[in-house]
């Protein structure tokens, strides 16, 4: 099977979790670009979803699912998205589209975040996919000489600005032995908005695709 067909059948394996329910969380990417196309089979039944990203929400409106706010929601029942990286522990590198901020909002609202990917993603050790920080315009320089003296290489992701109007500086060379230690320490450099280490609010449970199965640990 080809990447994206592996992507399709582990979207299709987590309709499952959100079928019955009225609001649901959306992610962001790939994955779930396929996941979105199977709620419009039983859209009558949605009466909305909360978005991480501008391109979710539009692929939603688009397949007649209404986008609503959090603020409005409070807690969901269950947030649906991909991933970069994932370790045995179902924590997480997110970000390489960009909506790293909003995604672990929305999981942190979240009863249970429910994780879909291929199984290229699954990984020992989080790091080899480069981490993204997302940074205040102002501070991309001091916070890349920051993640220098972390061990990290930062490149700025050029011609990115992300949802919040933020900058993205992806983090090579990473082997993150402790996610939740160096999740905290990231997050606390001054001018960084979140780190894609989702270890604070791993995933409850994750879907992958290996072959003519789907695997869920």
């Amino acid at each position: 099977m080809t990447q994206d067909e592996l992507k399709q059948k582990v979207a299709q394996a987590a309709l499952d979790y959100v079928k019955g329910l009225s609001i649901i969380g959306i992610g962001t990417g790939s994955t779930v670009y396929h996941f979105i196309n199977g709620l419009a089979d039983f859209k009558a039944d949605i009466e909305g979803a909360v978005s991480s990203s501008e391109a979710s929400s539009a692929q939603l409106k688009k397949v007649g699912i209404p986008v609503l706010d959090l603020n409005a929601v409070g807690t969901l029942d269950v947030y649906v998205d991909g991933a970069d990286e994932i370790n045995p522990n179902k924590q997480l590198i997110k970000g390489g589209g960009g909506a790293l901020t909003r995604e672990k909002i929305i999981a942190g609202a979240s009863k249970k975040f429910v994780c879909i990917a291929d199984g290229s993603k699954r990984v020992d050790i989080l790091g080899a996919f480069p981490l993204p920080v997302e940074v205040i315009p102002m501070a991309r320089s001091y916070v890349a000489r920051e993640l220098v003296k972390l061990g990290g290489q930062p490149v700025w992701r050029e011609n990115c600005v992300t949802d919040n109007g933020c900058h993205i500086l992806d983090v090579h060379n990473l082997s993150i032995m402790e996610p939740l230690t160096l999740e905290k320490t990231i997050n606390n450099i001054a001018g960084v908005v979140t780190v894609g280490i989702f270890a604070m609010r791993p995933a409850d449970v994750v879907l992958v695709s290996q072959g003519e199965e789907v695997i869920t640990f």
